[in-house]
């Protein structure tokens, strides 16, 4: 079997910032780490080839850099990856990402699974996996929070939905995207930081990858960013320290006058 894992380096959440005039994420000069709830489609990854066998290829696009968040997929567990890097993918939107993925994932091969995160924390979109499945014409899977079994070509799966959990069996290949609840995580081990540091990770450039230019980068997305504006805490407010009964009493006028001038008593 084999399994192909998208994933997606991401700035840490303290440190987000956007330019203003693209509309982009800046990744230059800010620490990345993988995209958490990616780990998760690594882990469940993992355990599919611990049943059934077979291999499990990290695929990212990104600067060269990225490279190191497919090594630590490595380091977890994964037999290989591959980078798709070029600066003409720069600034694409989720289809025009989700469609340089499905050429990456078209181009290694045949594959049984793909299982995406759920969504990534800087775009917060979820649209990536499902276009991934869109471009390449497969049955898509979302929410999915626990794999049953595979069997006779087709996945047995539980996915989570407002109501509770809907059970699915879907025909192989097939794409999912996996909640939180599917699996643990684990950790990277000694032997597995060891393998990555050895492996040497291919870098695709577009036209390797057989992109088609005018679908990729800012000039090919179809959706943009046109304004950013950063919130403002315009409320004002006094704090009132009770240090005793006299204060207290006096701070407890002062609110009970507060919801009175605002309405808030009838």
């Amino acid at each position: 079997m084999k399994i192909v894992v998208p994933i997606k380096q991401v700035p840490e959440s303290s440190n987000v910032r956007m330019d203003p005039e693209t509309g982009t994420v800046i990744r230059t000069g800010v620490e990345t780490v993988v995209n958490p709830l990616d780990l998760y489609a690594i882990e469940a990854s993992l355990r599919l080839r611990e049943r059934y066998g077979g291999t499990v290829t990290a695929v990212s696009m990104g600067p060269p850099h990225a490279s190191r968040v497919l090594k630590e997929a490595v380091a977890m567990g994964c037999d290989d990856a591959v980078l798709l890097s070029d600066r003409k993918v720069g600034g694409s939107d989720t289809c025009a990402t989700s469609y340089a993925l499905a050429q990456v994932i078209k181009n290694a091969g045949e594959y049984d699974v793909i299982i995406a995160g759920e969504r990534a924390t800087d775009g917060d979109t979820a649209q990536v996996g499902p276009g991934i499945a869109s471009w390449l014409d497969i049955p898509v899977v979302s929410y999915v929070s626990k794999i049953e079994e595979i069997k006779d070509g087709r996945i047995l799966t539980e996915r989570l939905v407002e109501e509770g959990y809907q059970r699915l069996s879907t025909a192989l290949p097939c794409l999912l995207t996996v909640v939180k609840e599917i699996a643990i995580p684990r950790l990277p081990t000694l032997k597995g930081k060891i393998r990555s540091m050895e492996l040497n990770i291919p870098v695709h450039t577009a036209q390797e990858a057989g992109l088609d230019p005018e679908r990729v980068g800012l000039a090919g997305s179809p959706t943009k960013v046109v304004k950013i504006n950063t919130p403002k805490v315009t409320r004002g407010g006094r704090v009132m320290t009770a240090q005793d009964e006299i204060s207290l009493g006096a701070a407890v006028n002062e609110f009970i006058d507060l919801i009175e001038k605002k309405g808030f008593l009838q």
